[in-house]
């Protein structure tokens, strides 16, 4: 199998594709990715990964795209995203290494952790047809579907089991990750032991949209980071699909998702606040730009009170440049704190994307604030910069002394 190596907004080497792996790769990476043709050679490209980091294979071509950022640092920033997962920190990450190897080897680990006292169970109520009675007869769907004949007895009953949702989230990951083609064997041994581990659980090809939320108490609080990371592992895009003959398949993640659902989730728990107060874009549905409602705007981040909107920030890992439309990003945190009556509004970047700056905006008295977060150093130094930023959140909340309240 021939290997392409690639980085996160990292032009490569001229590379030789055939047509079909080309037009695989513009078509899975779509808006993530840019082809060009390499000057005096046929069928040779340079290609430009954007922010979508993870492996796929079209045919007999293995591609891997790595994050600007270490693994390590990706590592952390999505599990903290995804409930501040505790994650094994025995590992020793090489940059080389990819994602889906590394979140194998942290998988493994999680479930060896949670299976230590045996697996979880629990009861699952079931439906079906027996000849003798166990639990109670459906008496309705015995007259509906049997027409007087006394046998076989619909019923339903609980069993206890360990085939329910928590085991199935991680049996689903577990081979979600074994479908690619992983090189390192510590990591294809911890994912053929979770599913030897869970060889009655039954699989759930769960859509990234839908992965189940489990709630936790004492009984099953052991489960919680094996479960909160196989979530992290389903809610990424994972795909096998026949292109014209070509087989492809991918596990990828979208590392703009990743940073927003980061800064989201720390600032919040810096502010200490939940979210229905402080929330993120999807939970946001009446901020409109005109008065009829027809122009809807969904900020990445705002703080309410009740129904009233005393802060609006945006989150950028990476800078939109449109030569159409330049300053893109302040046009449209400018439309926000319009929107809903506020003195200005904060843009955070990863930083390298943008200098952190003030724009006092001509006939409108709004202040536009540009923030910059670095995201190298150790864990405890990033999210001190976090606190730093939670402050200017509070700040700008305290100006927004005529917050506008939004009709029902």
């Amino acid at each position: 199998m021939r290997r392409l190596d690639l980085r996160e907004y990292e032009r490569s080497e001229p590379v030789a594709l055939a047509v079909d792996e080309r037009d695989a790769l513009a078509d899975i990476l779509r808006g993530s990715i840019t082809i060009e043709p390499a000057a005096g050679a046929e069928g040779v490209y340079r290609l430009t990964p954007g922010s979508t980091i993870g492996a796929l294979e079209i045919g007999d071509l293995s591609v891997s795209i790595r994050p600007k950022l270490s693994i390590s640092r990706v590592l952390f920033l999505a599990s903290y995203a995804a409930g501040r997962i505790a994650l094994h920190d025995r590992f020793d990450y090489r940059d080389e290494q990819d994602i889906v190897e590394v979140l194998a080897l942290q998988l493994a680990a999680a479930a060896r952790r949670a299976f230590a006292a045996g697996l979880l169970h629990g009861y699952r109520t079931e439906q079906e047809a027996l000849p003798t009675v166990r639990g109670r007869i459906r008496v309705d769907e015995q007259l509906r579907r049997r027409f007087g004949i006394p046998l076989p007895l619909e019923v339903q009953y609980d069993e206890f089991t360990d085939d329910i949702t928590a085991n199935r989230l991680v049996k689903t990951a577990g081979a979600r990750l074994a479908r690619r083609r992983i090189r390192a064997s510590r990591s294809r041994a911890g994912l053929a032991w979770i599913g030897a581990r869970l060889d009655t659980v039954s699989p759930v090809e769960y859509p990234a949209n839908a992965v189940p939320e489990i709630a936790f108490d004492r009984l099953n609080q052991h489960y919680r980071h094996v479960v909160a990371l196989s979530r992290l592992i389903l809610r990424q895009r994972s795909f096998e699909t026949e292109r014209g003959g070509l087989r492809a398949s991918g596990f990828l993640i979208d590392m703009n998702v990743i940073f927003q659902e980061f800064v989201t989730r720390a600032l919040r728990d810096e502010l200490r606040v939940s979210d229905r107060v402080f929330h993120a874009d999807d939970r946001i549905e009446r901020v409109t730009l005109d008065e009829a409602g027809r122009v809807r705007l969904k900020p990445d981040l705002t703080w309410w009170d009740g129904g009233d909107c005393t802060f609006a920030g945006d989150v950028k890992y990476k800078r939109i440049e449109d030569a159409h439309v330049p300053n893109a990003d302040l046009y449209q945190l400018l439309a926000y704190a319009t929107a809903l009556d506020l003195p200005g509004g904060l843009l955070i970047y990863a930083q390298g994307e943008e200098e952190p700056a003030a724009h006092r905006v001509r006939h409108a008295d709004k202040l536009l604030e540009v923030a910059a977060l670095d995201l190298s150093g150790t864990p405890a130094a990033l999210l001190a910069r976090i606190a730093d930023l939670a402050k200017r959140v509070r700040a700008m909340r305290a100006q927004a002394t005529v917050p506008t309240r939004l009709s029902a």
